[in-house]
């Protein structure tokens, strides 16, 4: 069964422009997940799905392949979606430009987990440390239920609680590292629109609870970080240095 990876990557970021080519150590941020892509997959099973000429020039310079995608594209997800469409694999695997940490190893292990389930979407989770807030918009929590798969993603920090007893110890967030068939983004693509609870939180995985399709998570080690914001290259920038 072949695989592929496939990064989106936008250029009109509403909060952070231009993000995919922030430098981190002096190199364009999307360079960094594609290569560590490339460690899981290699560097020709690559793809960065883009509408900005200018990521695209500098993806292929670096050696990788770049399909330009539409510039209204409602999500990340949408543009893997359109980009798959011009490629022949059986599992498409979905990692966030602005994941520049993520780990080849995770990336074997979520085509691993989609081959083992092919009817279920696969994501990463992993368990937020102290030092991350969980009530952080910018930081999507999601409530895993004892079989592993998600009940549900959100901004707020989930699960809820009635008492200060009764509270978490501890929250988990995703790692967006996602595993999909042809069709599941075909599926996602056709539903034509966000769905009600996917415009809310602005997570787009959610519409796949629309579709009725069930989504397994798996956990990865802790110290996933995205960048969200330009305040989060200083911690990203500490991570890669500590590593």
């Amino acid at each position: 069964m072949s695989s592929c990876v496939i990064i989106p990557a936008r250029y009109a970021s509403s909060r952070f422009p231009g993000k995919p080519l922030a430098k981190i150590h002096g190199r364009p941020m999307i360079l960094w997940v594609a290569e560590l892509s490339a460690e899981a997959v290699g560097r020709e099973h690559v793809y960065v799905a883009t509408e900005s000429e200018l990521i695209a020039e500098v993806v292929i310079s670096a050696g990788f392949n770049a399909i330009m995608t539409d510039p209204e594209a409602l999500t990340g997800t949408d543009r893997v979606a359109e980009a798959a469409q011009k490629l022949d694999y059986d599992v498409f695997i979905n990692v966030q430009g602005d994941e520049p940490i993520v780990r080849p190893e995770d990336i074997r292990r979520c085509i691993q987990i989609k081959l083992d389930h092919p009817y279920d979407i696969v994501c990463g989770y992993c368990w937020m440390n102290d030092k991350e807030d969980p009530t952080s918009v910018n930081v999507p929590k999601v409530v895993v239920n004892e079989a592993d798969m998600m009940v549900y993603m959100s901004r707020l920090p989930v699960p809820g609680h009635k008492t200060k007893q009764s509270a978490p110890g501890k929250y988990a967030k995703q790692v967006c590292i996602y595993g999909f068939s042809r069709s599941d983004l075909a599926q996602y693509r056709a539903f034509g629109r966000k769905s009600y609870l996917e415009s809310c939180e602005d997570i787009e995985i959610l519409r796949y609870l629309e579709l009725n399709l069930s989504i397994r998570m798996f956990e990865t080690p802790s110290g996933s970080l995205a960048v969200d914001i330009p305040e989060d290259i200083s911690a990203v920038e500490e991570a890669i240095f500590l590593r």
